[in-house]
């Protein structure tokens, strides 16, 4: 009978305080900090029902790997910028003098990918969540197939996760042409790689250690010109010469080494760039020393003096970040945030509206797109944008590996403020409506579950 295969309740009890112990230990020897709600979810889950949660937490439970850098201790870094500081403070690379050219839309983008490949002479090292099964994708493909048959050195890292959708015969035609093709922490992998939540997110490509084209753009039909069925979505990307693409290529070489086809961290050259404007490059996630971007974004709220803008498909901030955005609103500063009316995850859609009932009650404006919009950015005042791969929700500023560039001229600036806005525009005011207790105790249950794993 099913009662015979139930434990008495000293075993539970024994099972759930060995459960606990492994939590315990676990967080204290690897110092892996928590919110307090993702703290919480973990204890009851494992004391509750130990023997789902035990083997999920073992799996997913870790947050931070060892970190890749070494912060500065003690040390007054001074840089032209308050948070040129904070992140060179995490051991990071230090800004530089760049050129840099912002993608107006996908045709600008996608012909500044395709130059950028089609002109590469010794390296092309490539980062991505997903490579679409479609015409740009294999287009994407087949240059740099013919690029390594004329002896350039290609790389391609794509996610564990997304990997199992990429067509094998991408893989099969780059490795035959002598490119390079690895996954990072494979989804299905019986190797010892790590918590399987912890997703490459990154999105960059690096030429020559001189040149690095970055963003939000995954490499798929509907994040440039759209796909056979139309969809396009908005979305914002840049390329760049200058110092910061040897730094963005270093981290390319880490997040590589941490797959089965590893190889000797190589010098990067930098370039040094007479002119242009300072930027600095910022990777983000569990093999950090701090959460980089998360930090950067809380430090930036409350500087802020005049305005902060953003832009991104996905908004669920913790709570630390969703306080700077809501005393600085109280401050007097206009915060503009634009995310679709509708994104491509039902989930994040369901479970923002806490935060953004929080927000707008303090002052914050919420505009509402009417597509989706896959851009990721941030300006503060007139001295500071952020443009990458990262979604200001839990998961990509705390749980992802993720990228972007920290601009600090006023021409790039300007451009990204330009841009959010006119987007913005295009969208219909938030107002905030009570919420029944179902959907209340919905919200908490998954902000305290879902969004932690």
């Amino acid at each position: 009978m099913i009662v015979d295969w139930l434990p008495t309740p000293s075993q539970h009890f024994l099972v759930s305080a060995i459960a606990l112990l492994v939590y315990i230990l676990t967080s204290r020897a690897l110092d892996q900090r928590r919110a307090p709600t993702s703290a919480i979810a973990w204890v009851l889950g494992l004391a509750l029902v130990p023997y789902l949660m035990l083997p999920l937490y073992l799996l997913f439970g870790q947050r931070k790997l060892k970190p890749v850098a070494i912060p500065y201790a003690g040390v007054v870094v001074e840089g032209p910028h308050w948070a040129a500081e904070l992140i060179e403070s995490f051991g990071l690379a230090p800004p530089s003098s760049c050129k840099v050219h912002m993608h107006a839309d996908g045709t600008q983008a996608r012909d500044a990918l395709f130059k950028l490949i089609d002109d590469a002479r010794r390296t092309i090292d490539i980062s991505t969540f997903i490579i679409g099964n479609d015409a740009f994708g294999a287009e994407v493909v087949a240059r740099l197939a013919h690029r390594a048959r004329e002896g350039v050195q290609v790389r391609l890292l794509l996610d564990g996760f997304f990997a199992v959708l990429v067509p094998r015969r991408y893989t099969r035609a780059l490795k035959a042409a002598g490119a390079k093709v690895a996954v990072f922490r494979p989804f299905f992998s019986l190797r010892r790689l790590g918590p399987r939540n912890l997703r490459n997110h990154r999105k960059l490509i690096v030429v020559d250690d001189r040149f690095l084209w970055c963003g939000g753009r995954n490499l798929a039909a509907e994040y440039f010109l759209g796909d056979e069925r139309g969809t396009v979505w908005p979305d914002l990307s840049f390329d760049l010469e200058g110092p910061v693409a040897a730094a963005a290529g270093h981290q390319f070489d880490l997040d590589w080494n941490t797959t089965r086809l590893r190889a000797p961290i190589r010098e990067r050259v930098t370039v040094e760039m007479e002119g242009g404007e300072l930027a600095q490059f910022l990777p983000s996630g569990p093999d950090q020393v701090e959460d980089t971007a998360q930090s950067l974004l809380i430090d930036g709220c409350y500087r802020a003096r005049r305005r902060l803008l953003v832009v991104t498909p996905y908004f669920v901030p913790d709570d630390s970040l969703r306080a700077a955005m809501r005393l600085a609103a109280r401050r007097g500063v206009k915060v503009t945030i634009a995310i679709p009316q509708r994104s491509n995850h039902l989930l994040a859609d369901f479970v923002r509206s806490r935060p953004m009932r929080d927000l707008a009650a303090a002052g914050v404006e919420f505009r509402l797109l009417p597509r989706m919009v896959h851009a990721k950015a941030v300006v503060i005042d007139e001295t500071l944008a952020l443009c990458g791969s990262i979604n200001l929700d839990l998961r990509s500023l705390l749980l992802n590996h993720e990228a972007a560039v920290v601009f600090y001229g006023r021409e790039s600036i300007d451009w990204l403020a330009e841009w959010i806005a006119t987007m913005a525009e295009q969208g219909a005011s938030y107002r905030a409506e009570p919420p029944g207790l179902l959907r209340d105790i919905a919200e908490g249950v998954l902000l305290t579950v879902a969004f932690q794993l």
